[in-house]
């Protein structure tokens, strides 16, 4: 399995080999056996396959990498890559804090173009993204489960602080082609 040293940023890696693959938020691959991972306690995990070219991502998308567009930035370098045609690629948004729960000050509802304080979708904001790539709404699985509401299943860093552990969501491509 490859991981990272997440940053919170759009910074997208190509792994090819198990081990830390350095800082970045995004990891893809195309190795037959070789799993990329992330971490995340509220942030978004979200996995991505390009079936047809057999190339994988893991993207870590909290606030910051949202605002950046970061699912952009891998599909970008999936194509640049694995010559990645969104219309190949399916995409599963996990378990983060909802829009029900994660509240932001004015600073941080100014980087989304909001007005004042209030309640971001980080799991939507990053389905319609993923959906003005190009990837078909049908091939964009959406969890919906929210971190910091559902403390018996999920770690909370907004909830639980320094206490909260760590999820980790990972995806790799099988030797004999499938995903």
């Amino acid at each position: 399995m490859a991981g990272l040293k997440q940053i919170h940023s759009a910074k997208c890696l190509r792994a090819g080999e198990p081990g830390m693959a350095g800082e970045g938020d995004a990891l893809i691959t195309n190795q037959p056996d070789l799993a990329v991972s992330i971490r995340t306690a509220d942030c978004l995990p979200i996995l991505v396959a390009d079936v047809r070219h057999g190339a994988i991502a893991a993207i870590h998308a909290g606030w910051r990498g949202t605002a950046a567009r970061i699912v952009g930035e891998t599909l970008t370098r999936m194509h640049a890559e694995f010559d990645t045609d969104p219309r190949d690629v399916y995409a599963a948004i996990g378990p983060g804090i909802g829009g029900c729960c994660f509240e932001v000050g004015d600073d941080v509802a100014l980087v989304f173009g909001r007005s004042g304080a209030g309640r971001i979708d980080l799991a939507e904001l990053n389905r319609t993204q993923l959906l003005e790539l190009g990837i078909p709404e049908g091939q964009i699985e959406l969890l919906a489960l929210c971190t910091f509401c559902d403390a018996d299943r999920f770690h909370s860093y907004r909830r639980d602080k320094e206490r909260a552990g760590r999820m980790i969501s990972y995806i790799r491509v099988i030797q004999s082609g499938g995903m």
